[in-house]
């Protein structure tokens, strides 16, 4: 049967289109939420701050009795790393939250991963994934797939030979247009950090190191990658 094939390419391109929901509507949602994260900020967390007063803490309390009256007023278990600064103290724990003491007044600050948004952008970022990697490619050439049988499961004017042209020119002239309009990587006001010139240029200073932190004090960085 000459459409036998066509018959083969609708049946496993279904299948595929539903093997694919959950990967799609993952990507989706994180992606929209990566693209405007200079809008919405990380919405992967919830931050909550709260400030309560204790007793005031005398200078001469040892450090390590004054750090667990703080430890204890936050209800946040023992803390990742700690610092006593005269009246000041800092403690900062694994899970990101952060409490900070100043005289008598307590503030302490936690996130806690959304749970559909933060792990969709968890999952986007591959890197450090070796697992989710694989998977991730897998679902990449399955979109190919769908892609590209997508061209041939329909003929006559509905399919390839003019409709499907028109709408497949259509879709491939919004990134050309935009790339033409835009002028390319490099034309932008922001950079994404692997945009560096290369050439015509000599290569960029070398960043100045961080500041070293307090002793016992461990910076803790903004995300999990």
């Amino acid at each position: 049967m000459p459409n036998r094939w066509r018959a083969w390419l609708r049946a496993i391109h279904r299948d595929i289109g539903y093997l694919a929901i959950g990967f799609t509507v993952i990507y989706a949602v994180s992606g929209i939420a990566q693209n405007h994260i200079e809008d919405w900020g990380d919405v992967s967390y919830k931050t909550t701050t709260r400030t309560f007063a204790i007793p005031a803490i005398a200078d001469g309390v040892p450090d390590a009795v004054a750090i667990q009256r703080v430890a204890d007023a936050a209800q946040l278990g023992m803390p990742a790393s700690s610092l006593r600064a005269g009246d000041e103290i800092r403690l900062g724990y694994a899970s990101g939250a952060q409490v900070t003491a100043i005289g008598t007044q307590v503030t302490v600050q936690s996130r806690e991963r959304r749970a559909f948004i933060g792990l969709a952008n968890w999952l986007h970022k591959a890197r450090g994934k070796k697992a989710w990697k694989y998977i991730a490619d897998a679902y990449a050439l399955l979109l190919l797939y769908l892609a590209g049988s997508g061209i041939f499961m329909i003929k006559g004017r509905m399919g390839l030979r003019w409709r499907g042209a028109v709408v497949i020119a259509t879709g491939v002239a919004v990134p050309v247009l935009y790339v033409a309009l835009a002028g390319g990587p490099g034309s932008q006001t922001t950079h994404e950090p692997d945009e560096v010139a290369t050439t015509g240029s000599a290569a960029p200073a070398p960043a100045p190191a961080p500041a070293a932190a307090p002793s016992g004090l461990k910076p803790l960085p903004p995300d999990d990658e």
